[in-house]
């Protein structure tokens, strides 16, 4: 009966000593997490008065873009400090490309992309289609801001198609009267301010 007794308190005490382990790693483990998390930047808070700031959510939002705070992803503000937007009504390139290709019908649009393909296109002709994308490489007015690619499409009686990146006229025209579209947009934008 004692070696009994004995082997039972030897088996609670390691259960013991197993148990106020596990709780040591615990508590361990917390004070390194809070230790970790304190040295955040992000997470101290910033003392400002409580008198300079408006209580109203829209002039707090206000005031943040003013100051030019924002949230950024990884650093992927450039100008910290400095908000910029840029809408594509406000890209006199972009108005005038699309003013010039409006009857045609457009597959993709995209502003932040740079870039504006036309579906295929057919006048009257049956077998010849072309396809006219334009690529965005900067907002000015140049000549080497806009890129023209025009493809055709010829199909034979039986439906064989072959497509070709072509040079034609019309990559200098829409090129040429983009550009005078967009002088005139920016000119006209001036005056109204």
């Amino acid at each position: 009966m004692l070696l009994l007794s004995a082997v039972f308190i030897n088996i609670t005490n390691i259960s013991y000593l197993k148990f106020m382990f596990k709780i040591f790693k615990t508590i361990s483990l917390i004070i390194l997490l809070i230790a970790s998390l304190s040295s955040c930047k992000a997470l101290k808070p910033k003392w400002t008065d409580a008198r300079k700031t408006p209580v109203d959510a829209r002039e707090r939002a206000l005031k943040n873009v003013k100051e030019g705070r924002g949230v950024s992803i990884a650093g992927l503000a450039k100008n910290r400090g400095s908000a910029q937007y840029e809408f594509s009504t406000s890209n006199p390139m972009w108005r005038a490309s699309l003013e010039i290709l409006d009857f045609l019908p457009l597959t993709t649009v995209d502003y932040s992309g740079g870039i504006i393909i036309s579906d295929w296109y057919n006048d009257s002709n049956g077998n010849d289609s072309i396809k006219i994308t334009l690529r965005f490489l900067s907002n000015e007015i140049r000549a080497d801001s806009l890129k023209v690619i025009v493809h055709r499409k010829k199909c034979s009686v039986n439906q064989n198609c072959a497509v070709v990146k072509i040079q034609s006229k019309i990559q200098e025209e829409l090129l040429s009267s983009i550009l005078k579209n967009a002088a005139l947009i920016q000119k006209e934008d001036k005056s109204k301010n």
